[in-house]
Formats: structure tokens, C-alpha cells, sequence
């Protein structure tokens, strides 16, 4: 399976990017795995609905102020239906697929959602916190035993949430490279791969043959029994066992190096509590920017936004990590203020495609920092931030690697 390509991880600069006065082309160029293209600061002064071109070369509109992206969440004139229709401009030249929670509107989207649901409560989370914090623990077990010096990504960030989701579904974890081949060629903006997708659908359709033969006490098990037609129980199986691994990785990762650039470091976090982390967690959420813009939204009218009138069937980006830089909303938002309080941030969403596994994100972050503050807390970098690298052109923004001691 290629690799994403990489790009080097810059330190941020005071350097700003004013809008262009051509059509902006998205994504735009991310230099930082914890800051955003400083192109949105001019975006939300001068251009907050910007006109763009998107991967799949078709036209959209990038939006990138708080309030018009929290409009945009959860208003149904902004589909997620629409955008697999054959009229409808893409993303890429491969969407998503049809029939999936990413490409339902309510009320079929609600349909599937309380299918799984009741799997990512904050109380069914909660119950799952000690085999989180069991692995977290193991995985630091092995780090110690291997001696100072590893790459946090490949160690720790991915194989922790990677685990977890295996657990919840009844994927075996021995295949979490495979899948996150497959994961990453999906998640491609430049060039997304109808073979991967093909290899992992018939991966998870080979799990769910089994499932039906052999149930566990797994969800997966619990969707092969449940009244879903095949195509809608994979295509179910393989949002679930993307979205569950490759936004927390790269979260955790990005949210360790946010940690480590502090002065102090994880030391300060040594003696923390788990509740009392919680607004700390917030705010590396609101901070660390997961991507570019939340899925894309076809719109099913006319319709005006931030004074810019944009016509049906076009495309709209929300810039996600924009909105929580917002100006407007958030007091001195460049700033990492783990005490932070007031208006909450955008990173899970709102309306009602609002993250399914947002307690279960929350859940994992909180332990991998704790975890490593509590037994590596002089955890530190072991190379230059800007040396650190980072995969360009993927929906998702993760670090290829993070090489720590300690």
C-alpha cells in the first residue's frame, strides 16, 4: 500500500498569509501538526466565505468563522446526502460511500446512528476506561523495556485507540497495519484508492461472515444480527473502524507535542487527576486542529451565509480548526490556555452529525497523557521541531512520526 506523502512540520512563525485575490485552492498548506494555515486568520477578516477549488478540481465554498461554521453544522439545507448524488460536486475523485452515517441526512442518518449508539455513551465509556488505561499501561511497559528512545506515533498514539476500537467491534488487532494501509489510501485528498477501499469492505465482509457464524460479545456481532442490508452493515463496519483509530491518533499525537513544547513539559501533568484534566483536554482539542474542515455539505438550495449568497447544489467546506481559532469567539485563541473557559469549541461537530465517539476521544486523550505524565513525565523530544514530519494530503492530521526519550 503508498504511503501518504510527508511534509516538514514547521515551528509557527508570526507569518501571515493574506487571501489571494485568485480562487483559493483547498486544502491550503499546513507547515504545523498543532497550528493552522495562517491563510485562515486573513480568511475570517476579509473573506469568511471564500470561493475554492476543491481536490476533485470541482468549485466549493471554504467557510472559516465560528458561527457561520456552527450554522453549517446543523442546518439540513447543508447536505451530507446530497453529496453522493451524480450531479453534486465532490471532494475527490472518489466519495465517500452511499448509505454510510457520512452520507445520510436524518431520518435514515438517525436510523443507523441509534443502531450503534448506545456503544459510545458517556456511561458505556466510562466502564471501558480501565481497559483503556490497561493498555495505555502496556504500551508504556513496552516503551520502557525497549529503553529510551522510540517514535510515539507508531508505539503509542496509534496502536492505543487502534486497540480499542478492535476491541468494540471484534476486529482482531494483529491486523491494525493492514487497515491502516487501507485507511490512509481512503483518506487520500490527492488520490483516494477504489482497491483499498474494495480490500477492506472484503476484509470486513470475511469478519462479518465469521460474526454470523460465530457470535461474540462484540459490535460487530450485534450489527450482523441487526435489520441492515450488507452494503449499509459495511459500509457501517468500515466508518466505525476508520474514525475510531484515525482521528484520536492523530489527536494524542498532536496533543503530546502541544504537551512537550510547554515549558515543563508532561511534569506539570505528573500528579493531575483524571477529572481534573478535563478542561485541559478541551482546550487540546479546541487547539489541535484534526483537519482542514469537517465532511464536505452539498446544499440543497439557495442560500445566504455570512452576507454571501451560495447557490444549490454547491459544495461547502466548514473549516473546523478555523472556527476554533476564531477571534471573535475565543480570547487570544493562538494562545494554548489549558484553563480556559467560555464558549466550546467545534471539534466533534454539532448538530446532529455530531461525533458519535466524542466521550470515547475524550476518554482515550485524558489517559494517554495522564499515562505517560504518570511514568515517562520527563518524556521530552528527541529531535528539533522542525524536524518533525507530517502526512499532507489526508483528511485526517497526523504526525508520520514523534520521536521522544526520556
Amino acid at each position: 500500500m503508498p504511503r501518504p506523502p510527508e511534509t516538514p512540520v514547521q515551528t509557527p512563525t508570526a507569518a501571515e498569509e493574506g487571501p489571494a485575490d485568485a480562487v483559493l485552492v483547498y486544502p491550503p498548506t499546513r507547515h504545523s501538526a498543532t497550528e493552522v494555515p495562517p491563510l485562515y486568520r486573513a480568511l475570517r477578516a476579509d473573506c469568511p466565505v471564500a470561493p475554492t477549488v476543491l481536490p476533485s478540481g470541482d468549485p466549493g465554498y471554504l467557510l472559516s468563522r465560528y458561527q457561520d461554521i456552527r450554522r453549517v453544522l446543523a442546518d439540513p439545507v447543508f447536505s451530507r446526502a446530497a453529496t453522493v448524488r451524480p450531479e453534486a460536486p465532490k471532494l475527490t475523485a472518489m466519495p465517500f460511500d452511499a448509505g454510510g452515517l457520512f452520507t445520510l441526512d436524518p431520518p435514515e442518518h438517525t436510523r443507523l446512528r441509534a443502531l450503534v449508539v448506545q456503544e459510545f455513551t458517556p456511561r458505556r465509556v466510562d466502564g471501558l476506561r480501565p481497559l483503556i488505561a490497561d493498555a495505555a499501561d502496556r504500551l508504556v511497559d513496552a516503551l520502557v523495556a525497549a529503553g529510551p528512545g522510540t517514535d510515539l506515533i507508531a508505539a503509542y498514539a496509534f496502536p492505543l485507540p487502534a486497540f480499542v476500537i478492535c476491541e468494540l467491534l471484534g476486529v482482531p488487532f494483529a491486523d491494525r497495519e493492514r487497515f491502516q494501509g487501507w485507511s490512509d489510501a481512503l483518506l487520500s485528498l490527492d488520490a483516494p484508492s477504489p482497491t483499498a477501499r474494495g480490500e477492506l469492505l472484503g476484509y470486513l465482509a470475511a469478519l462479518v461472515a465469521d460474526k454470523r457464524q460465530h457470535p461474540g460479545d462484540d459490535l460487530l456481532s450485534d450489527l450482523a444480527g441487526a435489520d441492515l442490508d450488507e452494503r449499509e452493515l459495511l459500509t457501517m463496519a468500515m466508518t466505525l473502524l476508520i474514525a475510531g483509530h484515525e482521528t484520536t491518533a492523530g489527536m494524542i499525537g498532536a496533543s503530546v507535542l502541544t504537551l512537550l513544547l510547554r515549558p515543563g513539559g508532561l511534569t506539570a501533568l505528573g500528579a493531575a487527576l483524571p477529572e481534573d484534566i478535563s478542561a485541559l483536554v478541551e482546550e487540546l482539542l479546541r487547539y489541535n486542529p484534526l483537519g482542514d474542515g469537517g465532511p464536505l455539505r452539498v446544499t440543497l438550495r439557495d442560500t445566504e451565509v455570512g452576507g454571501t449568497l451560495i447557490p444549490r447544489n454547491s459544495a461547502v467546506i466548514a473549516a473546523i480548526g478555523s472556527a476554533n481559532r476564531d477571534e471573535r469567539v475565543f480570547t487570544d485563541p493562538e494562545t494554548f490556555d489549558p484553563d480556559r473557559t467560555g464558549r466550546p469549541h467545534l471539534a466533534f461537530g454539532h448538530g446532529a452529525h455530531y461525533c458519535l465517539g466524542a466521550s470515547l476521544a475524550r476518554a482515550e486523550l485524558a489517559i494517554a497523557v495522564t499515562t505517560l505524565a504518570r511514568r515517562l513525565p520527563g518524556l521530552r523530544l528527541h529531535v528539533p521541531a522542525s524536524q518533525l514530519r507530517m502526512h499532507s494530503g489526508l483528511l485526517v492530521n497526523r504526525l508520520v512520526e514523534l520521536p521522544v526519550s526520556w
